[in-house]
């Protein structure tokens, strides 16, 4: 599924949750989500950077330069304090979604 598929909004979610547990970097992060979701979502640099770039400029994630696991350097993304509460914010809104669609496909 391409980032174009979701829900507008659904990529910020998963680059906040990716950085919830560690800092990453963006291929890590793109990483991440691909794991995590079985390989069914695989974020293309298009659409990562710019979303990364969004989320700095809101001041919900912070990036620093630091050596990744290569030894190269690499902008280095966290989660600030705005950044966990918008992502349990976040995570609430898509619990009572994924509710209210499980609930319309089952009976509608």
């Amino acid at each position: 599924m391409r980032p174009s598929d979701l829900i507008q909004g659904t990529l910020d979610v998963l680059i906040l949750k990716s950085l919830a547990t560690e800092s990453r970097h963006g291929w890590a992060i793109a990483k991440r989500i691909q794991a995590v979701s079985g390989d069914v979502l695989q974020i293309k640099q298009g659409s990562l950077y710019p979303a990364l770039h969004r989320l700095e400029s809101q001041g919900l994630i912070k990036a620093e330069w630091r050596q990744n696991e290569t030894g190269r350097e690499a902008r280095f993304y966290t989660l600030t304090k705005a950044g966990r509460a918008q992502l349990q914010a976040e995570l609430s809104q898509w619990e009572r979604l994924s509710t209210a669609i499980q609930l319309t496909l089952k009976h509608a």
